[in-house]
């Protein structure tokens, strides 16, 4: 069972993503990290580093408050 940050984390990223009309892969490709770990973000298999949301932030062209502001 997932948390509660991880699923309210895992749409707001989903949704930041597809926003950018950005595929998984392609995020991924931005922010530097394995093509395969923004789907494992945003099915919760994976939580994320404080390094890897820093990269997403970047990748997203946001501050990473942004990517971490769930209201």
């Amino acid at each position: 069972m997932s948390s509660k940050i991880l699923i309210k984390f895992a749409e707001k990223l989903k949704k930041l993503r597809k926003e950018r009309g950005l595929s998984q892969e392609a995020l991924a490709l931005l922010c530097d990290i394995d093509r395969t770990y923004i789907g494992r973000i945003e099915n919760m298999k994976r939580n994320p580093s404080l390094e890897i949301l820093n990269k997403i932030a970047k990748g997203l062209g946001i501050k990473l408050i942004e990517l971490l502001d769930f209201e």
